[in-house]
């Protein structure tokens, strides 16, 4: 995690067995952003449209895009709409979340970074989610089912 002045960052690289088309498809494809992450999604991914993703039962997280350049960046912001009280305070469009997609062989390099976020509280339990969240993408990306979430189920 970096600090800017009184900001928190969060960034995450992590190696796809995928092309970066596949991997866009399950960035911006509601329908397939559900194999990965969360309980369903509405995205209009072009500047300006909505970003709405359902995490889980009581936490909507939205915002909007702002740089929409397939396959390769993809750039939203972000906050909870309900359930992100407490330390974690992130309202929704507050915070900018940053994809970039690069070409490796046959495979993607998927770097994340999560930035503005408000407290160490919030920059933690957002690097939890990430960590939890890419790992299932990872999975799925490659061909493999995720399995269900355990989040859904309270099992984490």
């Amino acid at each position: 995690m970096e600090k800017t002045a009184e900001q928190l960052s969060v960034e995450r690289v992590i190696a796809i067995d995928a092309s970066p088309e596949t991997v866009w498809q399950l960035l911006v494809d509601p329908e397939q952003a559900r194999r990965w992450w969360g309980l369903g999604a509405t995205f209009d991914a072009r500047p300006g449209g909505v970003f709405r993703m359902l995490v889980t039962p009581g936490n909507s997280a939205a915002g909007e895009f702002v740089e929409v350049d397939p396959p390769r960046r993809l750039v939203y912001t972000w906050g909870w709409e309900e359930g992100g009280g407490g330390p974690n305070v992130v309202p929704p469009g507050s915070t900018t979340v940053e994809i970039d997609l690069i070409p490796e062989g046959r495979g993607t390099t998927l770097r994340l970074v999560h930035r503005g976020l408000p407290s160490q509280a919030s920059a933690e339990s957002h690097t939890g989610g990430w960590d939890h969240y890419l790992g299932r993408l990872r999975i799925a990306a490659a061909g493999g089912d995720p399995g269900p979430d355990p989040w859904l189920s309270g099992e984490m």
